[in-house]
């Protein structure tokens, strides 16, 4: 923004500017008619001037990112012909979800040394199993995305119990030294109504409980999963916030690494009466991510037009430097360094409350999490926040249905957990079952 192509046009202050638009409202209130406040108590001005820009340095990224899709593996051998099928239309990254052990033969079928990197969830943790997936794919890029802290927020109840999980993690490391054993699932807060403050903060400090067990070397060993909402400026200032704060926590343990983030589409904001919608968000969703800097980003539905807005997206980047499409840009910088500032506050309470662990038991992650998803579905409802053909202009024709709905709805279950657990749910259930 500071390297002007002419010096021809005098230079113009904020405070003329600002003087120019009260002009221009004939006396109506500048503050209540132009400021705008958000949930994260951050207030959107009409312009931005370099008069008052300060920015923050966000640790620079690499140029290219990975487009990935996500499979459920219902049976390998479904999962593995959709593998192929996707790697044939472009994807360099797949990502598997799968709730029991596997045959990797089947699933690995033709897959292996196409320089595709291998991304996990796993709805267990069987120390054995893991050890002889990553023995098969030595010679694969994978990351497993074990996250027993996440795993314990969003169910309740660690898979075994804490020593025997955390044992079962080290020794994963230890003999996978190379490997991406760990993740930090910061989406499941997103998808549970967290605000970006809240969001960032929380990546945090689920991480360094991890630094705390195994020191800040062990950022080696882990991956950051977000999830993106359709709130375009604010998730790309959001991805960069997290980078910057990443970078000074790893500063204290005397250690520097770029950590890998993956990025897919929220569901939060979807709806099952809105297909076209839902592809146009995803799209957006895609382009923070990449624009915020995450290493790699996934289609996590089944749909030919995401992917196919991913693979071009990925095309349309292949030149581009994404580090210079923020910079200078003063309202992305400003809500970088705000969102930053405000998250690190937080982070700051959380470890002076005992850590994020504690704060889990003591409940206060979940009632805040609450709290603010209570706030955003009353917008919702009242009209306050507007999703068109969720709760706007909604269309009854729309009869093309994703899969993805079905699994992501809420549904009740009731079994003895150790603390309350943290549900994801979209903003338009209710108004669905109408």
């Amino acid at each position: 923004m500071s390297n002007l192509l002419t010096n021809d046009f005098q230079p113009s202050s904020s405070t003329a500017w600002k003087q120019k638009i009260q002009f221009e409202l004939n006396g109506a209130d500048y503050n209540k008619t132009l400021l705008t406040q958000t949930n994260e108590g951050i207030t959107i001005k009409p312009f931005y001037h370099s008069d008052n820009f300060e920015k923050i340095m966000v640790p620079a990224t690499k140029n290219n990112f990975n487009s990935c899709q996500t499979i459920k593996i219902t049976t390998e051998e479904t999962a593995n012909l959709e593998a192929l099928s996707v790697i044939e239309k472009g994807v360099n990254a797949l990502k598997f979800d799968a709730l029991k052990p596997f045959d990797f033969n089947t699933l690995f079928q033709n897959l292996l040394h196409k320089n595709i990197e291998f991304h996990f969830s796993f709805g267990l943790l069987s120390e054995s199993f893991i050890q002889e997936l990553c023995a098969f794919l030595n010679a694969e890029t994978l990351y497993l995305n074990i996250d027993i802290i996440g795993n314990f927020a969003q169910t309740g109840n660690w898979f075994s119990n804490f020593n025997n999980d955390f044992k079962s993690i080290e020794q994963l490391i230890q003999t996978n030294p190379a490997a991406n054993i760990l993740s930090v699932n910061v989406g499941l807060y997103q998808n549970a109504g967290a605000n970006i403050i809240q969001q960032v903060a929380y990546a945090l400090a689920h991480a360094n409980e991890y630094f705390n067990k195994f020191g800040g070397n062990i950022a080696n060993n882990i991956q950051f999963n977000f999830a993106i909402g359709n709130n375009y400026f604010f998730e790309i200032a959001k991805i960069r916030a997290f980078r910057y704060l990443l970078n000074l926590v790893l500063t204290a343990y005397q250690t520097t690494v770029d950590v890998p983030i993956f990025a897919e589409p929220s569901f939060r904001n979807k709806s099952s009466h809105c297909y076209n919608c839902f592809v146009q968000r995803a799209s957006t969703e895609f382009m923070s991510g990449i624009i915020g800097g995450a290493h790699t980003i996934s289609n996590n539905v089944t749909n030919k037009s995401c992917l196919q807005n991913l693979i071009n997206l990925k095309e349309e980047f292949s030149t581009k430097n994404r580090s210079e499409i923020t910079e200078g840009n003063y309202y992305i910088e400003s809500l970088t360094k705000q969102i930053a500032e405000k998250a690190l506050i937080v982070f700051k309470e959380i470890e002076k409350g005992g850590g994020f662990l504690q704060l889990l038991k003591e409940g206060t992650i979940q009632r805040k999490i609450n709290e603010s998803a209570q706030k955003e579905q009353h917008q919702f409802n009242t009209g306050a926040l507007v999703l068109v053909e969720s709760n706007t202009y909604t269309s009854k024709n729309d009869t093309e249905k994703l899969d993805y709905f079905n699994k992501t709805s809420t549904t009740k279950t009731y079994r003895k957990t150790v603390i309350i657990p943290i549900k994801a749910k979209r903003l338009a259930e209710k108004l669905e079952q109408k």
